[in-house]
C-alpha cells in the first residue's frame, strides 16, 4: 500500500482552519480493525504527521454505531503465534502513531467501542462521547488477554477499575465511561459533532507548536519521576519563547484587555 494507497479505508478532510477529520472507510457497519484497514490508518496517520496545514485530528468511524467496535475476530481465529505477533505489532504501531503524533487527537465516540477500538481511543488525547457509547475490554471472553495500550488504563482509570475491566470484559455505559475516565466528556446524541467541532476549533486557535510540545511533555510525564518532569519542564517553557508564539499570543491578549478597558 504506497502512497495514497490508504485511501480505501480511511478519507480524511482538512478544513481552513487547520481542523482534520480521519474517517475510517469500508470496514463493516461497527467499523472493525482488520489488517488491511489497521495498514491503511498508519499510512493515513504518517501523511498527517508531514502535513503542516493539519493543526488538530478529529479521528472517527463510519457512522453513528461505532467508533471502532474491535479488531477483527474472523481475521484472529486464523492466527498462529508467529502471525499473531505480526498482527497485533501492526495494531501497535497504528496506536503509538496517534499517542505520539505531534498534534492533539481528538477521538468522536457515538456508540460502540471496544478491545482494539478501545485502545485506538485511549491513544487519543481527548475522547468525547455520547450518551450512547458503550466502552470496554472484552478480549478476555475470547480467549486473548487486553494488550498494547490497554497498558495505559491503570495510569488513566485507576489499578482497581483497571482490573475490573480486563478481568470480567464488562461494558462500561456512557456515564461509567465518564465516571471511570475513559471518556472525557459525554454530551447528548444530537450534540456529539457540534461538542467535538467546538473543542477542535478552539485548539486550532492554539499555536501549534504548543500543542506538539504540551503533548510531548504528558507522554514524558507518563514515563518520568515527578521530580524529573517537573524540571525538565524549566526548560521546556525557556524554549517555547524561541517559538515566537508566546509573543504572538501574549501580544493579542494584552490588546484584547487594553479594548475591554476603553
Amino acid at each position: 500500500m504506497d502512497g495514497e494507497g490508504w485511501k480505501k479505508h480511511a478519507s480524511l478532510i482538512v478544513e481552513k482552519n487547520g481542523v482534520a477529520t480521519l474517517a475510517i472507510r469500508d470496514a463493516g457497519r461497527l467499523n472493525i480493525l482488520s489488517t488491511p484497514v489497521v495498514t491503511a490508518l498508519v499510512r493515513a496517520i504518517s501523511d498527517i504527521e508531514r502535513r503542516s496545514d493539519i493543526r488538530v485530528l478529529v479521528l472517527r468511524g463510519d457512522g453513528d454505531e461505532a467508533f471502532v467496535a474491535g479488531a477483527d475476530i474472523k481475521e484472529m481465529a486464523e492466527l498462529n503465534q508467529t502471525s499473531a505477533m505480526v498482527f497485533i505489532e501492526n495494531l501497535r504501531q497504528l496506536c503509538d502513531g496517534v499517542r505520539l503524533l505531534p498534534k492533539p487527537v481528538i477521538a468522536r465516540i457515538p456508540g460502540w467501542c471496544l478491545g482494539g477500538g478501545m485502545e485506538l481511543a485511549l491513544a487519543c488525547d481527548i475522547r468525547i462521547a455520547s450518551a450512547n457509547a458503550k466502552m470496554g475490554m472484552p478480549e478476555i471472553k475470547v480467549g486473548i488477554p487486553s494488550i498494547i495500550h490497554a497498558a495505559l488504563l491503570p495510569r488513566l482509570v485507576g489499578k482497581a477499575r483497571a482490573s475490573w475491566l480486563l478481568m470480567t470484559g464488562e461494558i462500561a455505559d456512557a456515564a461509567e465511561a465518564l465516571s471511570y475516565g475513559l471518556a472525557d466528556r459525554v454530551v447528548a446524541v444530537g450534540d456529539l459533532d457540534k461538542e467535538v467541532a467546538r473543542v477542535a476549533d478552539m485548539m486550532a486557535g492554539f499555536g501549534s507548536q504548543v500543542l506538539a510540545q504540551q503533548k510531548r511533555l504528558l507522554r514524558e510525564w507518563e514515563d518520568e519521576p515527578l521530580d524529573k518532569s517537573i524540571q525538565n519542564g524549566v526548560a521546556e517553557f525557556g524554549s517555547a519563547f524561541n517559538t515566537g508564539e508566546p509573543q504572538k499570543y501574549m501580544d493579542e491578549f494584552v490588546r484584547e484587555k487594553k479594548k475591554g478597558k476603553q
